[in-house]
């Protein structure tokens, strides 16, 4: 159990949730397991297309957020993304494709309206983060799968 494992159980020790300490500590010394699976039905439903990162804006209200505004060729819509604290300069995506997840509902955060998610890659993982892009460029609203 690594020290860190360690500070979380005292941490809820302390703070009043003893009772959900034994079962913190089977879940850690369990060896690390990969996501939970999801169906090629559930996968099918996600609306994965690809836009053109048209504008990156500050989020006045929030240290963690970008607004980005995606051209998806028949329409725009507005996203927002985490990606403040992870880029040295979140501008440097301007201009770029990237991919998107489209149907989600909308979520407002920090006084803005987010219309879909960003794939970007690496930050969660503790490594330069990176947008997931097409090979090759393609039209604006072009669908994976």
């Amino acid at each position: 159990m690594t020290r860190l494992h360690r500070l979380c159980i005292k941490w809820l020790a302390y703070s009043g949730c003893q009772k959900n300490v034994p079962l913190l500590e089977r879940f850690l010394l369990q060896p690390l397991i990969l996501p939970f699976r999801i169906s090629e039905f559930i996968f099918e439903k996600l609306d994965i297309r690809v836009g053109t990162i048209t504008s990156v804006s500050e989020v006045a209200k929030s240290n963690k957020l970008m607004k980005l505004t995606v051209d998806f060729g028949d329409h725009t819509r507005s996203i927002l993304a985490e990606i403040k604290k992870e880029r040295a300069n979140p501008q440097e995506i301007e201009a770029k494709q990237a991919l998107f997840v489209m149907n989600l509902p909308e979520k407002k955060m920090a006084g803005e309206v987010s219309q879909g998610i960003l794939f970007d890659l690496g930050y969660t993982d503790n490594i330069t983060p990176c947008l997931a892009v097409p090979e090759t460029p393609m039209p604006n609203g072009s669908r994976a799968g």
